[in-house]
């Protein structure tokens, strides 16, 4: 009997895993069910298994990532979409990885390492976003979204549920000709110059990540929009001491898991002053669908350093010190999940590129990550929320009927 059987006869029960130990010996756990994989691995040696044990989720990512865990059959998507599947989220299920001591320490680490003061800031974001647009390219879509798409129509591809994602957003915002727009975490400029192009508006993007800067510069001039459209290397916190009530309206996708709970209310005190009295921010983020929790020990090592995904409660709570209205919130609950399976095949089809540009650890490392994110969002306990502010009640029309109708000429 494996050191791994007292955990994996506990989890697995739908599906079928089969485990091949370095002596060779097989143990199978769970039975064939439909809708479930069924997957093999191998273990190259035992100091892997004890790896697990240790730490279950960091333990196999690194034994994954290092080639001493093997997936025979099946891929890394099927193994930890077989374990998450079996353990959802919403029907109370959960996976006891840590005793209650150690999910403090884990709390308290995420705690003091998401403080995010300006200077680790930028090493956080340049420790994911400045590896190399060339990476990104290759298995983001067209304009470059790295974020949740809107998948309005099951047979929509990314291109067009990235487009339909912005056209979303951009109608949640209430453009009008003369505004003057914020993208606080801009990325490569994407919806930056949509908004341009959809309406006479002028937008500043604003950047921690000098690839994505540069980039985004190049792209506005190549679109016709970069006397309407400018990027900059600075970050919100002093964005927000130079330029107090210059905007319209303020939009920031996928940037507010980087903030990190210590600065949310940070983040909404300096949103809210950078607003004029008649602003709307729109702000898509991540989110948790229950309770303020910790980021596991793999992603605060590996792929996000000093980030955090954020309860709706704890969110909506920071946001309230700044008298902040919340005139809209909309969770999506399964488009995050269709985003990353789309992300997870692109970068397999690549996968000869990015091991030659990357390695083959990263590589692998970088699929145990698209993998590990798109079981939290098919049944763990992640989605995506849109929230709309607005500092004045009369900001907006009464009713979102107007919501459909520019989304629609938008989409065109």
């Amino acid at each position: 009997m494996s050191i791994l059987r007292p955990f994996l006869s506990r989890v697995i029960r739908q599906g079928r895993l089969t485990v091949v130990a370095p002596d060779g010996a097989r143990e199978q756990f769970g039975q064939a069910a439909s809708g479930f994989p069924d997957v093999t691995i191998r273990f190259v040696n035992r100091r892997a298994m004890r790896r697990i044990i240790l730490d279950p989720r960091l333990g196999a990512a690194e034994a994954f990532m290092d080639g001493e865990m093997v997936v025979e059959q099946g891929d890394v998507m099927d193994l930890v979409g077989l374990i998450r599947a079996n353990t959802p989220w919403d029907r109370g299920a959960t996976i006891k990885e840590l005793s209650w001591f150690g999910e403090r320490a884990e709390w308290v680490k995420t705690r003091l390492g998401s403080i995010n003061r300006q200077r680790q800031s930028r090493a956080n974001v340049k420790h994911h976003y400045d590896i190399g647009n060339d990476l990104y390219r290759l298995f983001l879509d067209d304009d470059m979204q790295y974020s949740c798409a809107y998948w309005s129509r099951p047979d929509m591809t990314l291109e067009d549920a990235q487009a339909a994602k912005k056209a979303h957003i951009a109608a949640k915002l209430a453009l009008a000709p003369g505004q003057r727009i914020l993208d606080i975490g801009c990325g490569w400029g994407g919806m930056a110059i949509t908004l341009a192009k959809l309406e006479k508006v002028t937008v500043l993007g604003i950047t921690l990540s000098e690839e994505q800067l540069a980039l985004a510069r190049q792209r506005a001039a190549v679109a016709g929009v970069a006397e309407r459209v400018t990027f900059e290397l600075i970050d919100y916190r002093d964005l927000a001491a130079r330029e107090a009530g210059q905007f319209d309206r303020i939009v920031s996708v996928g940037m507010f898991e980087h903030v990190g709970a210590p600065n949310f209310e940070t983040f909404f005190r300096a949103a809210a002053n950078l607003m004029t009295a008649d602003g709307v921010m729109l702000l898509h983020t991540i989110g948790r669908f229950g309770k303020p929790g910790a980021t596991d020990a793999f992603t605060r090592k590996y792929i996000f350093p000093g980030g955090y995904i954020p309860a709706l409660s704890e969110t909506l709570a920071a946001s309230e010190k700044s008298r902040l209205i919340a005139t809209d919130v909309e969770t999506l609950r399964l488009h995050y999940a269709l985003t990353l399976r789309e992300w997870y095949a692109r970068t397999l089809a690549h996968e000869a590129e990015i091991v030659r540009m990357m390695g083959g650890r990263f590589f692998r490392m970088w699929c145990f990550y698209l993998a590990g994110a798109t079981a939290a969002f098919e049944s763990g306990g992640m989605g995506n929320y849109q929230i709309q502010f607005a500092r004045s009640r009369h900001a907006l029309p009464l009713t979102r009927d107007y919501l459909g109708e520019v989304e629609r000429r938008y989409g065109n």
